[in-house]
């Protein structure tokens, strides 16, 4: 429960920092939030070796610089590493989130549309294991 919350206030911060152009106190505390929301999500060893895994490297090292370029008070360039990081470490989660999505009733038409479609198709065909 309370790591839902922090990773909810995180991403709540993430969100409104980006709105509020990049606000390096928001992003600061957001990403803090996140990553220790993370952890306790799902505990301290599972996110180690999540984050640390061999063929992950590339994407830890831009995701935790990017976290550590904010911290420092380059905000943007903070957030378009973190955002390539965070694609690279999560893709491998995406075709379960949108075959999820897609059964939402909503958002499943949504992502039925023409435009959409073919993009989020190219999405979901990772075939990458977590």
């Amino acid at each position: 429960e309370i790591g839902m919350g922090l990773t909810g206030f995180g991403v709540f911060f993430l969100f409104f920092g980006m709105i509020l152009f990049f606000d390096k106190a928001l992003l600061a505390i957001g990403n803090v939030l996140f990553v220790a929301g993370l952890s306790f999500v799902i505990g301290l060893e599972r996110t180690f070796r999540f984050f640390f895994q061999k063929h992950k490297m590339k994407a830890t090292g831009f995701f935790l610089g990017g976290v550590l370029i904010v911290l420092i008070g380059w905000p943007l360039i903070g957030m378009i590493l973190e955002i390539y990081g965070f694609f690279l470490l999560f893709r491998g989660f995406f075709p379960v989130v949108i075959g999820f999505i897609r059964r939402v009733p909503v958002l499943g038409y949504l992502l039925n549309l023409p435009g959409i479609s073919s993009f989020v198709d190219k999405v979901g065909e990772s075939n990458n294991m977590v």
